[in-house]
């Protein structure tokens, strides 16, 4: 579910792989993170999905990190939440920005049902295996969502989930590989709501700019995009409402490696989570979307305007 455009702040990697990074989930001692965030010459390692809200959730967070004079190694664009979730919970990546809905459902309890920001968070502090935790949630969120054209809204009367359940069969939806295995997904639109598409047409998770082709193209006639899409809003496109709640709260969230972050790297964050807001990155993704700004700029500018950066 992830290049709408090239991100070139992120060109430069860090280049220890990410089996190389694994440790046991709950030791203490892992070598990057040694010497707790940052202290004894070790770099806190901040990593991101491979979409680009994510990657410059993550440079933001880099950026004022090191501002507080810590040290950071990034590790970008890694993929989707099955495959880095467990490099945190080893300690091979020591700071990631979460959604915390979607970090629930999908890597911590499959089964829950909680669904508002404080039950999820409740949830996560209870259930996270002991090596990790997370951080204060901030007010901004990108929810997931099943979004079409206004003419396929029209044509169909589509206003909710619920309405897509007589006519899904004869209609194709696009989205990253894993909407299709998701409770949040393809399974929860069935079991929730009854709909069934008549075709599952699967991305790269960082390929929203051609799934946002193929949506208008009439390709697929539905489409999982995120809410902060500045395409949604530019194009006209109707994001179909949720009474069921099926997509969760997605509050940003930072998870982090206990062993790996010290006390100024968490007030560091905190801090970020108590300005961010979900105007922000909306404004946020229009520059970097729009105006092809460079993703460490736009992070540089927020972070600066917000108050959190010299």
């Amino acid at each position: 579910m992830r290049g709408m455009f090239r991100v070139t702040a992120f060109g430069l990697i860090a280049a220890l792989s990410l089996t190389a990074c694994g440790g046991d989930g709950d030791s203490d001692d892992n070598p990057l993170t040694e010497g707790g965030g940052g202290g004894g010459g070790k770099s806190i390692v901040v990593g991101s999905a491979n979409f680009p809200e994510n990657q410059l959730l993550a440079e933001i967070y880099a950026q004022a990190l090191e501002d507080k004079g810590l040290k950071v190694t990034r590790k970008f664009d890694i993929g989707a939440r099955e495959v880095y979730y467990d490099q945190v919970v080893k300690g091979g990546i020591s700071v990631f920005p979460e959604y915390n809905g979607a970090l629930l459902s999908v890597a911590v309890d499959k089964k829950s049902t909680a669904t508002s920001t404080e039950d999820i968070n409740a949830e996560l502090k209870a259930k996270l295996p002991k090596s990790v935790e997370i951080l204060d949630s901030a007010a901004a969120e990108d929810k997931d969502s099943v979004t079409v054209t206004s003419e396929v809204a029209a044509k169909h009367n589509l206003k909710t989930l619920a309405d897509l359940k007589p006519v899904a069969g004869d209609l194709a939806i696009g989205a990253g590989s894993e909407f299709k295995t998701r409770t949040q997904g393809l399974v929860g639109l069935e079991k929730v709501y009854g709909v069934e598409f008549g075709k599952f047409q699967p991305l790269d998770a960082g390929a929203q700019s051609t799934l946002l082709k193929l949506l208008k193209e009439g390709t697929v006639q539905a489409a999982n995009l995120y809410t902060t899409d500045p395409a949604i809003v530019e194009d006209k496109l109707v994001v179909l409402e949720d009474p069921k709640n099926l997509f969760s709260s997605q509050n940003i969230t930072p998870l982090v490696h206990k062993s790996a972050v010290d006390g100024k790297a968490r007030e560091t964050l905190n801090a970020i989570s108590a300005k961010l807001t979900t105007e922000d990155l909306l404004e946020m993704m229009k520059k970097l979307v729009n105006d092809k700004a460079d993703a460490a700029d736009v992070a540089e500018e927020w972070l600066t305007g917000a108050g959190l950066a010299s």
